[in-house]
């Protein structure tokens, strides 16, 4: 078909005197706008809660972590520390031992992670902005620094000399306990700091020295339980990794920030997915408006359209009048839409019109992403829409 045939039949039928047509023309607009708009709006608003979540755990997880698949620990060797040192896509590492044990201060106790770490942690992690109160605390010393959590459950403030928070870890070895004193290593241990992440992490760690872990595991100078490391920002994920393993003889694990959380990233990934489809279910209720305004349309035409297939035009270029108009007015209403959603969002960005707390802001991103999820389902729903009511005009109607 001649395409300015196709633009001028186009022109005749979008014009309309019954004026029922036109309000649900209208309607059907007004829902693809304001549809495209709400999923626009709220796809940015996840996308800001979601690095707002992710946010408390980026302080404390690296970009990547080692651990061993035989066991609790590993060795490592000077020469294995050096090959690390020279993979290209590494900016730093930290040593760490992590473990469960028995805290107890003033009577009460808790069980918990000690996390042992060494000097260049706070290179890979970004853990000294987390603190609440205090300082971190320093190398070879019997320093810790607690959660935010366990300082509140054991109500316990910094360089109290007063009470002593201890720590016991059963003594590795076979057969029976005889003297339950001999039953543990205990050492006592100095509170220098309070982080402040989230309520769960800020239950989780207590920070000490590398040597401290190691001396109340009775773990070798060389054994440790993981490694944590900060690539550079133009480092491939995978050449790093695959070179660790070779380093190691595939006897470890690597995984990433997003495989240490997983759980967290497969909840969020989930909640995104329910609203996206639930807001989509808005649009695709406002396109049976479309669809009613089009076969509408169709039958109100429908002399014109005999006229049309007499003058030899052929059923599927008819379809393709309401097609192109049904695609054409959803797409429309869609960048519509979207416009003022990315104003509403820019808006929130700049001015932070909704608060959570008088401090803290609703958090919103805006991104080229969700720019294109509304464009590609308005287009995809209003296209399918046209064509299930395209579908309308035939020989038997037309007759």
């Amino acid at each position: 078909m001649n395409f300015s045939l196709y633009i001028a039949k186009r022109y005749i039928f979008s014009s309309s005197k019954n004026n029922a047509i036109n309000i649900i023309n209208r309607i059907a607009s007004m829902g693809i706008i304001v549809g495209a708009m709400a999923l626009f709006v709220v796809l940015s608003v996840f996308s800001g809660l979601k690095v707002f979540s992710l946010s408390f755990s980026n302080d404390i997880d690296p970009d990547l972590k080692i651990s061993s698949t035989l066991g609790k620990s590993f060795l490592i060797s000077p020469t294995q520390e050096t090959q690390i040192k020279n993979i290209g896509g590494i900016a730093s590492y930290s040593k760490i031992i992590e473990e469960r044990v028995l805290f107890t201060f003033d009577g009460k106790q808790e069980v918990t992670y000690l996390k042992g770490v060494d000097a260049n942690y706070n290179k890979v992690n970004a853990i000294k902005k987390t603190l609440y109160n205090g300082e971190w605390l320093q190398p070879d010393t019997y320093e810790v620094v607690a959660g935010y959590g366990i300082a509140t459950a054991f109500s316990m403030g910094l360089l109290d000399y007063n009470n002593s928070l201890e720590v016991l870890v059963p003594k590795p070895g076979k057969g029976a306990i005889e003297n339950p004193e001999d039953a543990f290593n205990k050492v006592t241990v100095i509170p220098v700091g309070i982080y402040a992440i989230s309520e769960d992490l800020d239950s989780k760690y207590v920070f000490a020295d590398l040597g401290l872990a190691q001396e109340l595991l009775e773990y070798k100078p060389n054994q440790i339980s993981g490694i944590e490391l900060k690539m550079k920002k133009d480092a491939n994920e995978t050449v790093v990794s695959n070179s660790l393993q070779t380093i190691f003889d595939n006897k470890i694990t690597v995984k990433n920030r997003a495989q240490l959380n997983e759980s967290l990233y497969k909840m969020l990934n989930t909640e995104n997915l329910a609203v996206y489809l639930i807001f989509t279910l808005v649009i695709v209720i406002a396109l049976f408006n479309l669809i009613g305004a089009l076969i509408m349309m169709i039958l109100d035409k429908k002399g014109n359209l005999k006229t049309l297939l007499n003058l030899g035009t052929e059923i599927k270029d008819l379809r393709k009048i309401f097609l192109l108009q049904g695609t054409l007015l959803s797409v429309f209403g869609g960048i519509i839409g979207l416009l003022l959603g990315i104003a509403i969002v820019l808006l929130q960005q700049h001015f932070e019109l909704i608060m959570i707390t008088p401090t803290l802001a609703y958090p919103v991103i805006f991104s080229i992403e969700n720019v294109l999820i509304v464009l590609a389902t308005i287009v995809t729903l209003g296209f399918i829409a046209s064509l299930i009511a395209s579908s309308r005009v035939s020989k038997k109607l037309l007759d």
